[in-house]
């Protein structure tokens, strides 16, 4: 079975098939300025989706996040070390690639397993 999470005429925002959870890559869609408050936010979303999905962060198996600048590492780094589960760090890849809005610093995808 396939359950899809805010759906629309392009993606979906999560994907959940045979206990695996798959995140479309999250942006700030408040548009705020600094790369820490961006990533907090996009954090936020990514939240709300793992528990829609019946998942929370300890259950992240890998991250990807995408910066328009690899000169916002550490800001998001400030607010990813905040919110990641230490106990439980997924694998994560940094990769500086441009994203569609140029307000947007900050792209975050994930995969995690759905809790037991």
């Amino acid at each position: 079975m396939i359950t899809r999470i805010d759906k629309n005429n392009r993606f979906s925002e999560a994907v959940v098939c045979n206990g695996v959870v798959y995140i479309s890559g999250q942006v700030d869609l408040k548009r705020v300025r600094s790369a820490e408050e961006q990533t907090q936010n996009v954090l936020e979303i990514i939240d709300d989706l793992l528990a829609r999905s019946g998942s929370d962060k300890e259950h992240i198996l890998r991250c990807t996040v995408y910066l328009s600048n690899m000169g916002y590492f550490h800001e998001m780094n400030l607010a990813w070390e905040k919110w990641v589960s230490t106990e439980n760090p997924p694998a994560r890849s940094v990769i500086e690639s441009a994203l569609p809005d140029p307000s947007w610093k900050v792209q975050i995808s994930m995969v995690a397993v759905v809790r037991d």
